[in-house]
């Protein structure tokens, strides 16, 4: 397998403009596979397309990816034209990741979408922008969206482009199998990986799809000490009885030991996640590299 590891930033992060580009530059020399973003739109991250396409301006080989992209509320035309946009102008190099959004009414308000309806409007809304990125006409009525001979141009470079699905939970796989192309989950063990895999693959077989066994892989978090307290809480609150160290790496030793882990689950592509921005971007970019881009093949 091709073992892949990218760098995520979650939803904690800061916007200034001068160490955001500290930091895609180091991504980009110290030769890591990807840059994430996630959506919060209470929080200080940048907004993924817009950061992502700042990143793509920056640099020639670093993928672009959603970790995760809120995808209930968005016009799916609209949507694929902006994403197809950003996979041509990038030389093709969009990793699109989607979600249903954070269970937060700061949040939900934001899109406009009852939490009910989340699922359906996302099993509705993910096959059209397949359809749209085709570059063919759609004709759909559903119960959320119609369209009537619509096209979407430019089509993506990368078409077709590969959709990573998250979460655990069973539903969430169920819809990981029936719609997806990869699964990047986070909050999860190896042995939440090593479960999550054949069941995904299995459902994925009830709907005569199959899903690259490369295609499989994690979110990692990570932190210098301690695991703070807020994230120990928030793990607790997603995954109750769960021990936060099954699912951070403290210090950089033991992020490359849950990776190994975590490789032996059946996963090879990595988003590692640090708990908190370093003073200097590239000298911690220089010690992640040491420490765990040789486990790439």
């Amino acid at each position: 397998m091709k073992v892949r590891i990218g760098v995520g930033l979650g939803t904690r992060t800061s916007h200034d403009p001068d160490r955001f580009a500290a930091l895609v530059d180091a991504l980009e020399a110290h030769r890591f596979d990807s840059l994430w973003l996630s959506e919060r739109v209470t929080g200080d991250c940048p907004d993924p397309p817009v950061g992502l396409a700042v990143a793509a301006g920056r640099t020639t080989r670093l993928k672009l990816g959603f970790s995760v992209m809120v995808l209930p509320g968005r016009n799916p035309m609209r949507l694929a034209k902006e994403l197809a946009t950003l996979d041509q102008l990038s030389g093709g190099r969009l990793l699109p990741a989607f979600g249903l959004g954070a269970v937060d009414p700061a949040e939900q308000q934001a899109f406009g979408v009852r939490r009910e309806d989340r699922g359906p409007m996302f099993d509705e809304a993910l096959p059209l922008l397949r359809r749209f990125w085709t570059g063919e006409p759609v004709d759909h009525d559903g119960r959320f969206h119609r369209y009537e001979g619509a096209r979407v141009r430019p089509t993506p470079r990368s078409a077709p482009l590969d959709v990573w699905l998250g979460g655990i939970a069973p539903s969430e796989l169920r819809r990981c199998g029936r719609l997806g192309d990869g699964w990047l989950p986070s909050f999860c063990t190896p042995e939440d990986v090593a479960s999550g895999i054949p069941r995904i693959q299995a459902i994925a077989a009830e709907h005569g799809r199959s899903i690259d066994p490369e295609h499989f892989g994690a979110l990692v978090p990570y932190c210098e000490g301690a695991i703070p307290n807020a994230y120990a809480a928030l793990v607790s609150r997603r995954r109750p009885g769960l021990d936060p160290a099954e699912v951070v790496g403290v210090g950089l030793d033991g992020l490359r030991r849950l990776l190994e882990r975590h490789l032996a689950s059946g996963a090879s592509k990595f988003v590692v996640l640090p708990m908190g921005e370093p003073p200097d971007w590239d000298e911690h970019l220089d010690e992640l590299a040491d420490a765990v881009l040789a486990l790439e093949t």
